[in-house]
C-alpha cells in the first residue's frame, strides 16, 4: 500500500472535492480488474484512498495523523456490498446508476446520482437513463484521380453495396399494417434487470431491452423484406463531386451517405480518401506544378521561342540570349487552384540546356572560333 492516499490518486494535498472525484473515477475505470491489463491491488488502494479522501471527517483525521488513524474500518474489510463478502469498501451510500448495491433490485425510475452511473457504465456495460439509437456504421472507400482531374475537379460515381433503410417498412421493421403489442422480454417496462457478480459483491443491473430497444412495445409481425432490422443490403450508386486542388491523400466526407442506421436512426456518413496518381511530365509543389523543358544549345545561347506543355495545354515560351541550363521560368497561374478560393499557383518550368554529344566538323571550327574569343 503506497504511503500517501493523495499520491495515489495525483491530487494535492489542497485538492477540492471535485478533483478527487475526478481523479479516482479516471484510476478507477484505468485499473479495473475486469478490463484488460487491469490491476486489482492497484484498484484496491486507489478504492481505500478515495474512501478516505472523500469523506470530510476521514480526511481531516488522516492529514492530522495519517494513515495510523482509526478510519472507522476503511480497507480494513469491515464493509460489504450487497451484503456480501467486506470487501474494503462501503458503497452502501451510493446510487450506482442501473445497480443495486444493497442485494436488491435498482429503481426503475430514476439512474445515476453523483455521477457514478457513468463509471459503472463504462466498466460494466451498465444501464443508460435514454434509450440509444444505432447509429448507422461510417463507410469509408479509396478513389483515384488523375492529375490533371486533380487540378480542375471532377464529379465521380461510387458504387456501394451497404445497408440502406428497407423500402418496404421505410425502416420501422415492422410489415406494413401490423398492430403493436407489449414486448413479452421485458413486460413492457423497455429495460431487463441481470445479477451480476463483482468485486463490489453481487449487482443488479438494468440494461435496455435486446428486444424492444427501450420501446415496451415491438410489431406483432416482423417486415418480410428485412426480417424487423429496418435495413437491407443493396447496391447504391453514389456522386462526388472533387473540387479542384485537392491533395493526394486528403479525405472527402459526406454526411448521412454511409451506412443506414437501425429503425429510424441517423445514417453513417461516407468518407472518400483520393489518391492522385503520378503524371508523367508534371509535379506538384503546394499550389505549383514543376515540369522540365530541354532547350537547344543554340537556342539557349542566341535565345529564341520553344513550345512547352502546361497542364491546361502548350504555349509558346520565350527564351531569352545566354539562358543557363537550371535556369527557372514562371507562368503564372498555370499551376493548382486553391482549394478555399485564394488564387491559383504557378507553373515553374526547368530549363535543361542539351549540348550535343558529336559535332560536324564545320561546327566543330565555329565553336574554336567562339573559344578564342573567350566565348
Amino acid at each position: 500500500m503506497a504511503s500517501d492516499y493523495y499520491d495515489l490518486l495525483g491530487v494535492s494535498k489542497g485538492a477540492t472535492d471535485d478533483e478527487i472525484k475526478k481523479a479516482y473515477r479516471k484510476l478507477a475505470h484505468k485499473h479495473h480488474p475486469d478490463k484488460a491489463g487491469g490491476d486489482e491491488a492497484k484498484f484496491k488502494e486507489i478504492n481505500q484512498a478515495y474512501q478516505v479522501l472523500s469523506d470530510k471527517s476521514k480526511r481531516q483525521q488522516y492529514d492530522q495523523f495519517g494513515q495510523n488513524f482509526d478510519g472507522g474500518g476503511a480497507g480494513q474489510g469491515g464493509f460489504s456490498a450487497g451484503g456480501g463478502p467486506a470487501s474494503g469498501w462501503d458503497f452502501s451510500g451510493f446510487d450506482f446508476g442501473g445497480f443495486s448495491a444493497q442485494g436488491g433490485s435498482a429503481s426503475g425510475g430514476e439512474f445515476g446520482g453523483d455521477g457514478y452511473d457513468d463509471i459503472f457504465s463504462n466498466i460494466f456495460g451498465g444501464g443508460s437513463r435514454a434509450k440509444r439509437q444505432a447509429h448507422g456504421s461510417d463507410v469509408q472507400v479509396d478513389m483515384e484521380i488523375s492529375f490533371s482531374e486533380m487540378v480542375f475537379g471532377v464529379e465521380k460515381e461510387v458504387n456501394l453495396y451497404k445497408r440502406a433503410t428497407c423500402d418496404h417498412c421505410h425502416g420501422e421493421g415492422a410489415e406494413p399494417g401490423s398492430s403493436m403489442k407489449t414486448c413479452e422480454t421485458c413486460k413492457g417496462k423497455g429495460r431487463v434487470e441481470t445479477l451480476r457478480r463483482s468485486l463490489f459483491g453481487t449487482f443488479s443491473q438494468v440494461t435496455e431491452c435486446p428486444q424492444c430497444h427501450g420501446d415496451g412495445k415491438v410489431y406483432e409481425k416482423k417486415c418480410s423484406k428485412c426480417g424487423g432490422d429496418g435495413r437491407v443490403k443493396k447496391e447504391e450508386k453514389i456522386r462526388i463531386k472533387i473540387p479542384a486542388g485537392i491533395s493526394d491523400g486528403q479525405t472527402i466526407s459526406m454526411q448521412g451517405h454511409g451506412e443506414a442506421g437501425g429503425k429510424g436512426a441517423p445514417a453513417g456518413d461516407l468518407y472518400i480518401q483520393i489518391r492522385v496518381t503520378k503524371h508523367k511530365k508534371f509535379q506538384r509543389k503546394g499550389l505549383d506544378i514543376l515540369s522540365t523543358e530541354f532547350v537547344p544549345f543554340s537556342v539557349a545561347t542566341l535565345g529564341g521561342k520553344i513550345e512547352i506543355e502546361t497542364i491546361s495545354g502548350n504555349l509558346i515560351l520565350k527564351i531569352p540570349t545566354g539562358t543557363q541550363s537550371g535556369e527557372v521560368f514562371r507562368i503564372k497561374e498555370h499551376g493548382v487552384p486553391d482549394l478555399n478560393g485564394r488564387g491559383i499557383g504557378n507553373q515553374l518550368v526547368t530549363i535543361i540546356v542539351k549540348v550535343p554529344k558529336s559535332l560536324s566538323r564545320e561546327q566543330k571550327k565555329l565553336l574554336e572560333q567562339l573559344k578564342d574569343q573567350g566565348i
